[in-house]
């Protein structure tokens, strides 16, 4: 018998019963889509982290003091950084652009009678919007002049100019921080989502100096952190290994001990989160996969039942000729053709799945900016593991068919 006549032969009994096939290839189905869509969701998730990090841009380095960590627990940062390493590390570095200390600055932010607290409020440095590659959208930024003398100045993002300023132009009028009066002298251009979701726009920058003096109340030059940009991708690396230099030799570190620092710079973020979207999309992808094996242990209960349905079948056509391999490979289409099939409509549902879960994400989250991903290559390979499956699962039921003796399946009622 030719192949062609014996995919025939398969395609049409597989025909006669409709609704038997239909409920066999539900699993193979499920097992498709849900393999496509959680693998789309998590290159939408790795996809969207990737554009944050360029965003804040390739040549980003942040320093910060070393957690102390006592008996295995963690119990908080040591303050190990100041001004001067910051204004040291401008200075000596060669590799570095510009840099910037950051202190935290959390107060309400009252304008008349409506009061708010802000996501993000922080006391940088005159080059923070350099280090981060923020625009003014309006206004300006405060000055040297302002960072020397403690000036109660700042700059607000969009969030703070709807909640505080919903008709008004923000640029030179006062709000209060922490009952100290504030002239805001800019307005951040809009940045939307973080990395985890967070309202960039939420956010209200002063001087460190300011904070320092005026809402912390201290005389201290201690810093949470420094953020730098080196002078070019290419750099950051070189600017790595310089500051890690220069803060050992400052606060007389001997080689082999350990830093009370730690230099982190974008490319380390970016393998970072790589690393884990890449890791939870193999782990949700082998979940998902296990339904396959689930769709491929009912292709073969069903094909065992259709083997015994069908044995004067067999026994018929192997009176007229048919031959032993004939059997097999009929009933191997058939597992194959059911496999197949499945597969298709899962692929095509976890395609439209995944569109959906992002655009429903995006909707939830109106910041968010989930980027649509479709893995096409992750459905094509799941195609071919399903077919695998077909053939594995439903090697056995054809097997059984191809050995069965003709005069007993003739006789068979």
């Amino acid at each position: 018998m030719s192949f062609l006549l014996t995919v025939y032969v398969a395609v049409r009994a597989l025909l006669r019963n409709k609704m038997r096939a239909a409920l066999t290839v539900l699993g193979i189905v499920i097992g498709i889509a849900a393999v496509t869509t959680m693998v789309s969701v998590g290159s939408s998730a790795g996809q969207l982290l990737q554009n944050q990090l360029q965003s804040i841009g390739s040549n980003f380095i942040v320093v910060q003091p070393k957690f102390d960590r006592r008996r295995g627990v963690q119990s908080g940062n040591m303050i190990t950084l100041t001004d001067d390493d910051a204004r040291a590390i401008g200075r000596e570095c060669s590799s570095v652009l510009a840099f910037s200390p950051l202190v935290f600055g959390a107060r309400p932010v009252v304008r008349g009678n409506t009061n708010m607290q802000p996501k993000e409020m922080w006391g940088v440095g005159v080059d923070y919007l350099r280090v981060r590659s923020w625009v003014i959208e309006a206004g300006g930024f405060f000055t040297e002049r302002d960072e020397r003398a403690g000036n109660c100045v700042c700059v607000i993002g969009y969030t703070v100019v709807r909640e505080l300023f919903p008709s008004d132009n923000p640029v030179g009028q006062q709000i209060r921080i922490g009952n100290i009066p504030f002239t805001i002298v800019g307005v951040l251009g809009a940045k939307g989502a973080s990395l985890t979701g967070d309202d960039q726009d939420n956010v209200v920058l002063m001087p460190y100096t300011t904070v320092k003096r005026r809402l912390q109340g201290s005389s201290f030059n201690d810093v949470a952190a420094i953020l730098v940009g080196a002078r070019g991708p290419e750099l950051i690396e070189t600017a790595r290994g310089e500051i890690n230099q220069l803060l050992r030799d400052r606060h007389r570190i001997a080689m082999g001990q350990k830093a009370d620092f730690e230099v982190v710079t974008s490319e380390q973020l970016s393998q970072l989160f790589g690393t884990i979207t890449g890791m939870m999309t193999a782990l949700l992808a082998s979940i998902a996969g296990i339904s396959l094996l689930v769709g491929g242990v009912g292709i073969m209960n069903i094909m065992l039942v259709s083997v015994t349905e069908r044995t004067r079948e067999i026994g018929i056509r192997m009176a007229m000729g048919a031959r032993g391999r004939d059997i097999l490979v009929q009933f191997l289409i058939e597992s194959v053709v059911l496999s197949c099939f499945g597969g298709v409509i899962g692929l095509a549902m976890g395609i439209g799945a995944s569109v959906g879960i992002t655009k429903l994400i995006n909707s939830i989250s109106p910041g968010a900016d989930w980027p649509v991903v479709v893995s096409i290559p992750a459905g094509i390979v799941a195609m071919v593991f399903a077919a695998f499956v077909g053939l594995v699962f439903g090697l056995y039921p054809a097997w059984r068919a191809s050995c069965l003796d003709p005069i007993d399946a003739l006789r068979y009622e």
